[in-house]
């Protein structure tokens, strides 16, 4: 079937959405997706944020659509005609579900973990605008802890359903799931049930926002600061292939390998994701081809590596080989180790007896200017 996006045309199979035609493409003619997962039954639909305008049905009916209509979930037709950047209603459409989205959303992109890599970011950069008309008091929760290794802080969700398709394709049973109606629903557990299937860590990387965020990680260190490297291992359980993000040779957190759409390419089991902590535990393949566009890619390491070099060049320079800040200021406990504590750095890690050197003495005589002094 021929379809026309934004004047770009191409053929695909029968059955494939308008957003999957628009990939096939590629640049800006692509919407944005919050909820739709290709790997996942059923997602999509949910955030409306890949709303486009069909100005032709399809060689048999060419009228147009009299609404705008969700990307994902609408097929193509034979000499279908639509219109995605270039259309007015489009654009105002996006700019608004953007503001609606952030209704409810905090203001926490300081603190929070998915700041650098977060797609409301992204989307609300590219289509949002620069306040919001929303003046009522937001919903809020308190956080919840969804067993050893997730941290769920509703306030950022954005009700996706990404996170409860995984669990109910990936787990059994499935333990959580979307409660309540309305303004009241939430993700959460029944009787706060701790999340520990195999697989489960994988919600973390499905989650298009800050709502579910690694415990291991939380805290430790910004997205930007880290270099991400595409490292195997022989495991048992999964395919072993991921993504590590590493500060000179620590391990800071393990994921999964990404495709350009922010799509896990293999799912990734917990051991691998939350226990294999150093870099001995891995066969490190390179350095992560990362979009120039993103705050990731600041480091430019790509390319340094020589066929003979050691793993040291390809990760980057450890702080100890300028600087060791641990031996000069004595701040981390000897035995210590940020990046494989479990959970965040808390005031017990660091030493409490050392004290700030107290200012020298200053001589306000030999400091005071003289007058005729220029």
């Amino acid at each position: 079937m021929k379809i026309t996006i934004d004047n770009i045309s191409i053929d695909v199979e029968p059955g494939t959405t308008i957003l999957q035609a628009a990939r096939q493409i590629g640049g800006e003619v692509t919407p944005p997706a919050m909820c739709y997962y290709s790997s996942l039954e059923n997602s999509g639909g949910k955030c409306r944020t890949c709303l486009v305008e069909v100005s032709k049905g399809s060689e048999k009916d060419p009228r147009p659509m009299p609404k705008l209509v969700a990307s994902c979930r609408t097929a193509v037709m034979d000499g279908m005609e639509v219109r995605s950047m270039t259309s007015e209603r489009v654009l105002d459409a996006r700019k608004g579900v953007t503001e609606f989205l952030l209704i409810n959303h905090p203001l926490d992109c300081p603190i929070c973990d998915q700041a650098g890599e977060c797609d409301l970011q992204d989307l609300s950069y590219e289509h949002g605008d620069s306040g919001s008309r929303y003046g009522f008091v937001k919903r809020t929760f308190e956080k919840e802890d969804l067993g050893p290794y997730i941290q769920l802080n509703m306030n950022r969700c954005i009700m996706c359903f990404r996170c409860v398709y995984v669990a109910e394709q990936l787990t059994n049973p499935r333990e959580h799931g979307i409660l309540d109606r309305g303004w009241d629903a939430q993700i959460s557990t029944y009787i706060n049930k701790a999340l520990e299937n195999e697989f489960i860590g994988n919600v973390i990387d499905v989650c298009p926002v800050g709502a579910l965020t690694d415990k291991t990680f939380r805290f430790k260190n910004r997205v930007w600061f880290t270099k991400p490297l595409d490292a195997h291992r022989d495991c048992p359980t999964c395919a072993g292939k991921v993504r590590l993000w590493m500060r000179g040779d620590d391990v800071f957190r393990v994921t999964g390998r990404k495709d350009k759409w922010g799509e896990i390419e293999d799912w990734v089991c917990n051991e691998c994701r939350f226990h294999k902590k150093k870099t001995s535990d891995w066969v490190i393949e390179g350095p992560t081809k990362v979009d120039r566009h993103s705050v990731i890619s600041q480091g430019h390491y790509v390319g340094l590596k020589k066929p003979n070099d050691p793993l040291e060049i390809l990760i980057g320079k450890a702080p100890k080989h300028t600087i060791d800040i641990h031996k000069v200021s004595d701040v981390n406990k000897p035995d210590i180790d940020l990046s494989l504590i479990a959970g965040p750095a808390h005031s017990d890690d660091f030493n409490r007896s050392n004290t700030a050197p107290q200012p020298k003495e200053i001589n306000l005589q030999e400091s005071k200017v003289k007058k005729n002094d220029p």
